[in-house]
């Protein structure tokens, strides 16, 4: 049985999004490794993942950190032998004018989205390579599809990401490797909440009311869950969606239409 059990790494995976496609894909039958800046939420998660029968490791690291991203890899295949599914979830955002942005802030969110989601393609890729498959699954946005007023900055990065999905996928066709990523809308996490409350400072109004604002654009009526990005990314590292490589979908309870 041993061979047969897959493996996959989901980054940022302590909370939120995250933890819900870790959780999803134990559910699925993978063994998970699970990958956070806070090793207390990381452990926390993967505890869960034991609970449900699969076996998992907590890894701290900063995505930011190539070197890490490998050792991430690295560890990963040590312990379970291959590297199946690569779930490029962690990310930042954030709330500003364009105007106001500082170099330390774009430095800062692109050294996370872009170079992070970059070196954790790397690392993936050339343990894929060897094995001649495997999946890459980056976390794109509504805001890697249209960018949105105070979220400039994190627009730009996500539209890097679904640029990023592209060529890789075109480069590591021959190897066997399918790259895509998700699009996700408005989900209740503890980043919405950070949105929702920087952007009431800049509109001047409460805490709440641009998280209101925001859902009315939902056409399903409903703000997302993590679990329905989950459900999502469970098909991406799936075996149906074998034919399927550089896309980046919207899974947003129909806020954009593409």
């Amino acid at each position: 049985m041993g061979n047969e059990m897959k493996t996959a790494i989901v980054t940022g995976a302590g909370q939120g999004i995250g933890r819900a496609i870790a959780l999803r894909l134990a559910h699925d039958g993978f063994n998970v490794v699970i990958n956070d800046v806070n090793i207390d939420n990381a452990q926390a998660v993967s505890e869960e993942v034991k609970s449900l029968g699969r076996e998992s490791l907590a890894i701290q690291g900063d995505i930011s950190k190539r070197d890490q991203v490998f050792q991430l890899v690295d560890e990963t295949v040590q312990r379970f032998g291959k590297l199946d599914v690569f779930v490029s979830n962690a990310g930042i955002a954030q709330i500003k004018p364009l105007l106001e942005v500082s170099e330390e802030d774009i430095e800062n969110i692109f050294r996370i989205n872009v170079f992070g989601t970059l070196y954790c393609l790397q690392a993936a890729a050339e343990q894929m390579k060897k094995q001649k498959s495997g999946k890459i699954i980056n976390a794109a946005s509504i805001a890697g599809k249209k960018g949105f007023a105070l979220l400039g900055s994190y627009s730009m990065t996500k539209f890097s990401v679904v640029g990023l999905t592209q060529a890789a996928a075109q480069e590591l066709a021959p190897f066997g490797i399918t790259v895509n990523a998700y699009c996700p809308g408005i989900v209740g996490t503890s980043m919405w909440d950070l949105i929702d409350e920087k952007m009431g400072e800049y509109m001047n109004i409460e805490r709440g009311a641009a998280m209101k604002k925001f859902s009315e654009s939902i056409t399903l009526g409903r703000v997302e869950k993590p679990e329905d990005v989950a459900k999502f990314v469970s098909y991406l590292a799936s075996p149906d969606s074998d034919y399927m490589t550089g896309q980046s979908v919207l899974i947003d309870g129909g806020i954009l239409f593409d």
